[in-house]
């Protein structure tokens, strides 16, 4: 057994919550990139759509033009994760990746604060850089540390994915709230406070971690051993390759930023002959679990492209199409409610930073005390905005606040999913991706139901409430039927030579899914002029559950591909 290995067995230890110390402060690093991520995101399309005057004016783009750049960001943040992933692998290895990425999004969430067109270009470029270093790292130092414990990897990956929901939770909530009532300006702002907290607890938590995720040694990349089942042959890539790989990277960022339909023709072509040249050339098991990880990626593209709707057209139909306003014992509950939904899912956060506090303190202080600070600053800032919520008799719910629904029942639900697939009644891949997709059809299916009414062309209506929270709820279990099991798949199914490379490559396909949903999502106005509300949320039903209903029927073909992997 290496040295490294050795240091990954003896740090697995249960020590919080059945799982090792060190998946905590991972938890809470990644908690707080969420935080700023979907923070920032949050407020974008309806800080760039909102009208230009009042006393927190918008910018009065349209929303084709605010989703296109939404777009372009979302489909960048995650391609660029395949460059820090290489440089992770082979250059300056796994945590010194997470310190850049985390710096330069500091960086770039301070000059999107500025709130000038200059500005905002220059901070969503760094927090597109940032992320691509920051995103494929994070979850490759979790493979590296249950290497030889894939039966614990599905419960590790479901918790850090409470991390991930829990700082996206906290994220919309304080950064919309203070976005719509305070100013645009601080809730960007904000968002860069905590992304800075983030790096720094993460910065001083480095020993905790031994050497995994160090600057890789050469010897280590030319003389790779592996630990799986597989026969080691290195794949290197061809010219022929390299020219393929150079015309999907030249035509999907067109694409990207031009909308041009023959441009993403031409990536989607030339993508697939370069999987066709290159799978072949891989050992028989290596192949065939290759090729079950590129099934699942068309799974993903498609889950994406329906799922994250929730950023762009989902907060545009929030604001003009539902009814938000609340008066008297309607506006009280409201509260009530709001406060419960506030304060619970926060305190059993904090409860989980107790219990990090008191297995490491003695190992990382300056992480925890810094950790500590970062909460104490939101529980004041959380106070503070319960305390205006109930100086007014009425209210109009933020539309930010509906955002916080997919978190919050994540950090309901995810623990009962994680003793699911802990349990000996854990299902196949297939069944989970079935599940993931179906669940979300059925969730546009209730906005689908909901909009019935609307007639064609119509800009406004005062829809119930109850629609939007019924469709976050099946988004919400379909995403936890799907997405934290791709991470997990991906880490057993792939070589641990290019483990990183190959997160890279798995957040390419939620990129072209992210793309596609801002791509059709801008459209949202249109075909609603031309057909229906009722028709844009039907195509986001019916598409994902009948590749489910195929993601079932593949049952026999994956459990062959993928040579006991379950």
């Amino acid at each position: 057994m290496s040295s490294n290995q050795n240091a990954n067995a003896l740090e697995l230890r249960a020590e919080v919550m059945g799982h090792p110390s060190q998946l905590f402060v991972l938890f809470f690093t990644e908690m707080w990139e969420r935080f700023s991520y979907y923070g920032m995101r949050a407020i974008l399309v309806i800080f760039l759509t909102g009208v230009v005057t009042g006393d927190n004016p918008g910018w009065g783009w349209s929303s084709e033009d605010a989703l296109h750049l939404l777009g372009i960001y979302a489909s960048l943040v995650y391609l660029t994760p395949i460059i820090g992933g290489w440089l992770a692998d082979n250059k300056i290895g796994y945590r010194l990746a997470v310190v850049i990425g985390a710096l330069l999004m500091t960086m770039g969430h301070a000059s999107m604060a500025v709130e000038t067109p200059a500005f905002l270009y220059v901070g969503i470029a760094l927090l597109i850089a940032g992320n691509g270093f920051f995103k494929p790292n994070m979850t490759a130092i979790i493979s590296k540390m249950y290497d030889g414990h894939n039966e614990k990897k599905d419960g590790a990956y479901n918790i850090f994915y409470m991390g991930v929901n829990a700082g996206a939770f906290l994220g919309i909530l304080l950064c919309g709230w203070v976005g719509e009532r305070i100013g645009w300006s601080y809730g960007f702002g904000l968002a860069g406070i905590f992304m800075l907290m983030g790096m720094l607890q993460f910065y001083f938590a480095q020993s905790i971690f031994g050497n995994i995720g160090d600057k890789p040694e050469p010897k280590a990349i030319s003389e790779v051993k592996e630990t799986s089942d597989t026969e080691v042959v290195l794949n290197h890539y061809t010219m022929i390759d390299y020219a393929l790989v150079a015309i999907f990277s030249l035509s999907a960022v067109v694409f990207i930023f031009t909308n041009y339909v023959p441009a993403s023709i031409s990536a989607l072509v030339s993508f697939l002959l370069l999987l066709i040249l290159r799978i072949p050339r891989y050992v028989k098991i290596e192949r065939d679990r290759l090729m079950a990880f590129g099934i699942f990626c068309i799974f993903t593209i498609v889950f994406w492209a329906a799922f994250e709707q929730a950023a762009g057209s989902l907060p545009i139909y929030t604001r003009d199409f539902t009814d938000r306003f609340l008066e008297g014992d309607a506006a009280t509950t409201f509260k009530v409610v709001d406060l419960l939904v506030t304060v619970i899912p926060l305190v059993i956060i904090t409860y989980v930073l107790i219990l990090l506090f008191k297995q490491t303190y003695s190992r990382i202080g300056l992480s925890n005390m810094i950790l500590g600070f970062s909460f104490l600053i939101i529980w004041a800032i959380v106070f503070y905005k319960l305390y205006l919520d109930f100086q007014t008799t009425d209210t109009e719910v933020p539309v930010t606040w509906f955002a916080i629904l997919n978190s919050l029942y994540i950090i309901i639900f995810a623990p009962l999913f994680t003793k699911w697939w802990d349990s000996k009644y854990n299902p196949p891949a297939s069944v989970k991706y079935f599940l993931g997709l179906a669940l979300l059809g059925i969730g546009f299916g209730f906005l689908a139901m909901g909009a019935w009414s609307v007639p064609s062309g119509a800009e406004t209506a005062k829809l119930s409430m109850a629609w939007l929270v019924l469709a976050y709820l099946f988004h919400t279990l379909g995403e936890l039927c799907l997405s934290p099991m791709g991470l997990s798949y991906l880490s057993k199914l792939i070589p641990t030579r290019m483990i990183a490379f190959m997160f890279g490559v798995y957040y390419l396909a939620i990129a072209i899914g992210n793309k596609l949903a801002h791509y059709i999502g801008g459209d949202i106005e249109k075909i609603t002029a031309e057909y229906s509300l009722s028709t844009f949320f039907l195509i986001f039903t019916i598409v994902p559950i009948g590749l489910g209903i195929i993601a079932l029927l593949c049952h026999p073909l994956l459990k062959r591909l993928m040579h006991g992997v379950h």
